[in-house]
């Protein structure tokens, strides 16, 4: 059984109150997730309610018939909920890591360059790379393709495919979530987001 200290008290709630909320976002029943987990109906009330302790052979059950995982199941949140970004004012960026993969981080920058139009200046490594526009228009060029990207679109490739990102028609803002390949291939070469050496004289935008 799952020992159930006084710190401990608001955690088994949570739990309780998330299955609840799980079982009832896929619109079930009680008896529809019992189905499911292979419990009776009167043990799910109860661990909903609070009116039997949760077991943890039950909670994996439980966990995997609502199709996610028990470390999901027992998270709680962390204290560092809201973070700051770092400054890189070099290449006018602004890098938050994401928690829950270290090998991810997201970058804001803004760009003021068209792409380079030398197919030289593209880059490629490994990795994978997301990006949405905040403002402005931005231009991909990927491989031998370019593609116009407006506010509030987004855009995902593949960093091995030679890649560059630059503003049309005046200055653009983007996010970009790189996963642990795509970062370190942007860390080795010491620039933003996709693009050549994209800077903003006044440093990244608060």
């Amino acid at each position: 059984m799952l020992s159930v200290t006084q710190n401990e008290d608001e955690l088994d709630g949570l739990v309780r109150k998330r299955i609840r909320a799980l079982r009832v976002a896929q619109g079930w029943s009680l008896e529809e997730l019992a189905t499911r987990a292979h419990i009776s109906q009167s043990t799910l009330s109860r661990i909903e309610n609070g009116r039997r302790r949760l077991a943890l052979d039950q909670l994996v059950i439980l966990a995997r018939a609502l199709d996610t995982s028990l470390d999901q199941l027992v998270e709680t949140a962390s204290d560092d909920v809201v973070t700051s970004p770092t400054i890189d004012a070099a290449h006018g960026l602004m890098r938050w890591p994401v928690k829950g993969d270290p090998g991810m981080s997201v970058v804001r920058q803004r760009m003021t360059e068209p792409p380079p139009d030398n197919p030289a200046r593209m880059r490629a490594h490994p990795g994978r790379e997301w990006l949405v526009v905040l403002s402005g228009t931005a231009i991909l060029m990927l491989g031998h393709r370019r593609f116009r990207v407006e506010t509030d679109q987004a855009a995902e490739f593949p960093t091995m495919l030679p890649h560059a990102i630059g503003a049309e028609g005046g200055p653009c803002e983007i996010l970009g979530i790189f996963d642990r390949d795509a970062r370190r291939g942007h860390q080795r070469e010491g620039a933003g987001p996709s693009g050549g050496e994209q800077r903003e004289s006044n440093g990244p935008r608060p």
